[in-house]
């Protein structure tokens, strides 16, 4: 991809704008030992593609759907008590309709993959020399709100350190809805392994979407509520599309439909 660079967003009609940072594709080792969810460790491959700086707030909510579902409210923290079926039958198709033209050219914007989004969380290219235990850091404190420091509420989003992509809140906070699929809270990677298409060359899972056949769909990242352990950019969490509750958020992907 050419001129793969950070994205400044403007929405139609309303003042919001808000950032996305330029991820760099490439291969990782995704997953871990750690629980038997996490398991195997699979080798990823991933396009350019952009994430949000941040969870999505309740300002760009609102800005959105004229209205705010979140039991904590300020502009600035991350909406929160929205499933992921709001999210993509709802807010998805108004922002696409409102960025339309003001977006790079053939690009929409939907939930990452949870292969996106683990992929982020760890730093990216930066993860090879940088494998925090964390996103960002190996000391939960500086980089994400849990139960320990979050006073048993959500968090303006950006007061604590980024990771080494620039990507805030990937720890803590709220949890994320990916785009995934997931049959099961205790399904492993078996059967990703098994419906994504293979690059010939590494062996490697391009661009992976999840399982094909499944009725949860994959939160990552931890909550404001959560243990440490929860917070691991590689653990793994999976609820029914129309939950909702003051710990679930999402942040945005961009990325070409072709992908």
């Amino acid at each position: 991809m050419t001129n793969h660079k950070n994205h400044r967003q403007t929405v139609k009609d309303t003042p919001l704008t808000f950032n996305m940072i330029a991820i760099e594709g490439g291969i990782f080792d995704m997953g871990s030992n750690d629980y038997s969810s996490e398991q195997p460790i699979h080798k990823v491959k991933l396009s350019d593609y952009w994430l949000g700086e941040y969870p999505v707030t309740q300002a760009v909510w609102e800005a959105v759907m004229g209205s705010n579902p979140s039991d904590f409210k300020r502009a600035n923290r991350p909406v929160e008590n929205v499933s992921w079926e709001d999210i993509v039958h709802n807010f998805l198709p108004k922002l696409n309709k409102m960025t339309e033209g003001v977006r790079p050219a053939g690009t929409e914007y939907r939930l990452p993959t949870e292969a996106q989004w683990e992929y982020g969380a760890r730093g990216g290219k930066y993860w090879a020399k940088h494998a925090f235990d964390y996103s960002g850091s190996d000391k939960l404190d500086e980089v994400g709100w849990y139960d320990n420091n979050s006073h048993n509420e959500t968090k303006p989003v950006g007061l604590k350190t980024p990771n080494l992509l620039g990507v805030y809140d990937m720890s803590g906070n709220v949890w994320e809805w990916c785009s995934d699929k997931r049959e099961g809270y205790s399904q492993n990677y078996e059967q990703v392994i098994k419906d994504s298409l293979k690059d010939p060359i590494t062996g490697a899972l391009v661009n992976p979407k999840g399982v094909r056949e499944g009725t949860n769909r994959v939160r990552r990242g931890g909550g404001w509520f959560n243990y440490a352990e929860y917070c691991r950019p590689t653990y793994r969490f999976s609820t029914t599309p129309a939950y909702r509750n003051n710990a679930i958020g999402f942040r945005l992907a961009l990325f070409f439909s072709s992908v």
